[in-house]
């Protein structure tokens, strides 16, 4: 099916997961599970619309530096969950690194593509990426019966995008929903996508750096294939993952399907 998208004029890739069906003939609930890019820009139009949409928690992935340098807007009375995917070192890279990941990306049009496909498998053995998405399901367990979590990063679709993974696997979406729902993001970030790209050129950047951030910025098939190869190779299947590394056990599942599913 295709995906909702809300009607957001200062943001971007906000979606609601309603319609997705599982395996079982149920179908995820429309105005409770909401995926999208930062918040910092949304304008009162657009509080006052994501509100009137029942909008109760926000759950952040990003970095403590990203949530420093871009607070999230959200309506009064909202709930605002910090919960970064990648610990705090891990975002204060050095002026040499910087520039060296910088030289590297300039001089292989390639080297973004595969910085991606190692992030994706890094991501899932991090102690702090599980730790973060332990906590996103247990915000999601203590929420109520009627009203809306959302969850986010910065364009909403690599930490959100696994976040969406495990989550509609927890529900029993079945992996071809899932990948469509994961690969979406990309109908939705042309605009961020060429602004990236817009900056590099302006900048006098090379061809190769820009074929790189045209792969950072976007989603892949590869990048997704690399989370779930690593999770095969080193902890048998995803819904393995989601047992033994976030702890996600068979009474939190039923209560997650009874919360989210009709």
């Amino acid at each position: 099916m295709t995906p909702i998208v809300l009607p957001i004029h200062h943001g971007f890739n906000f979606r609601d997961l309603g319609g997705y069906h599982t395996k079982a003939g149920q179908t995820v609930r429309a105005h409770r599970l909401l995926r999208s890019g930062r918040l910092n820009e949304l304008s009162a139009a657009d509080l006052q619309y994501l509100a009137d949409y029942g909008l109760q928690t926000v759950v952040d992935f990003r970095s403590p530096q990203e949530r420093a340098d871009a607070p999230d807007r959200v309506p009064t009375a909202t709930q605002d969950v910090f919960d970064p995917v990648f610990p705090t070192d891990e975002t204060k890279v050095t002026a040499d690194a910087e520039q060296e990941r910088h030289t590297e990306l300039a001089k292989d049009p390639l080297a973004g593509f595969r910085s991606m496909v190692s992030t994706y498998a890094s991501l899932v053995v991090q102690p702090s990426a599980k730790k973060a998405y332990r906590q996103f399901f247990d915000v999601l367990l203590a929420a109520g019966d009627d009203g809306a979590t959302l969850f986010h990063c910065s364009a909403g679709k690599d930490r959100t995008g696994m976040g969406a993974v495990y989550l509609l696997t927890a529900l029993g979406v079945d992996s071809i929903t899932i990948r469509q729902d994961y690969l979406a993001s990309n109908l939705y970030l042309v605009a961020e996508g060429q602004r990236m790209v817009d900056e590099v050129i302006e900048a006098g950047g090379s061809p190769a750096l820009q074929a790189s951030y045209r792969s950072l910025g976007g989603v892949a098939n590869e990048y997704l294939d690399s989370a779930i190869y690593t999770i095969d190779r080193e902890y048998g299947s995803l819904p393995h993952y989601l047992k033994t590394e976030l702890q996600l056990s068979d009474a939190q599942r039923r209560d997650l399907r009874a919360l989210y599913l009709k």
